[in-house]
């Protein structure tokens, strides 16, 4: 019997990974649709059959995906995808929730999907899952997001935060770059990354860029009321920080 999926994620190179790797599995497999959103997941659930499964992602554009538990009645098994670190992974086993942990790998997949096809796991006990997930969220309110997932060429490769010197905007996209000066676009918006990231690591400097503390090599006194940051694996000489930010920024810096 073919598997009906619905897979919901935001960053676009881990679903279309995910995609390939369901394709690539050891089961037959269709993809139904692929929702990016809490709207838009409840949306199609209003409006859809239930699948035989769903892939989802935690942190979602426009909130946490509890909030589609709250919403409507998720009545098919599910398997959440996370970047989120160790301690998340042992929340997740403690709430008997299925997880793969980003970039997902194709032998972690098949050995779900056996898990799925091996017990009897859509039951009403799933209506209970999107309380258990809130009271995990609450658990990992201080969990940020530990790694991003970007395309290289035909792969994916997951980039951990902590090698990430900077986010910068440029022409309505957004890229993130490393420590090692390589630079890569990303699916999320600077606002959108600003309420995902440590904010004890990162700060937003301006309307284009999040710069890594751990990043600033140099401080320029640029003019009275602006400063000039130069950036590990940024050749950018225009990282400013801007008028407005001054005083948070220093406040960030002693912190």
């Amino acid at each position: 019997m073919t598997i009906k999926a619905l897979i919901v994620e935001d960053e676009k190179p881990a679903a279309e990974h995910l995609v390939r790797l369901l394709h690539e599995s050891d089961h037959e497999l269709s993809v139904l649709h692929i929702t990016d959103s809490v709207s838009q997941t409840v949306r199609w659930f209003k409006n859809n059959p239930a699948p035989d499964i769903m892939f989802l992602d935690i942190q979602l554009a426009d909130g946490l995906s509890f909030e589609i538990f709250r919403q409507v009645d998720i009545l098919c098994p599910v398997i959440f995808t996370t970047a989120f670190g160790e301690y998340a992974i042992k929340a997740f086993k403690i709430n008997s929730v299925d997880y793969l942990l980003k970039p997902v790998g194709l032998d972690e997949l098949n050995f779900a999907l056996d898990k799925f096809r091996g017990q009897n796991l859509q039951s009403s006990s799933n209506r209970m899952l999107g309380k258990n997930l809130e009271v995990l969220m609450q658990k990992m309110a201080k969990q940020y997001k530990s790694r991003y997932i970007v395309n290289i060429g035909p792969r994916i490769k997951a980039i951990e935060s902590t090698h990430i010197s900077c986010f910068f905007s440029l022409e309505k996209s957004t890229f993130l770059c490393t420590d090692t000066g390589k630079t890569y676009d990303i699916s999320y918006s600077l606002d959108q990354l600003e309420a995902q990231l440590d904010p004890g690591q990162f700060f937003r400097i301006s309307r284009k860029h999040i710069v890594n503390i751990e990043a600033i090599q140099e401080i320029i006194t640029y003019s009275s009321s602006r400063f000039k940051l130069i950036i590990k694996g940024s050749d950018d000489e225009n990282i400013l920080v801007s008028r407005r930010k001054i005083s948070d920024f220093k406040e960030w810096l002693e912190k």
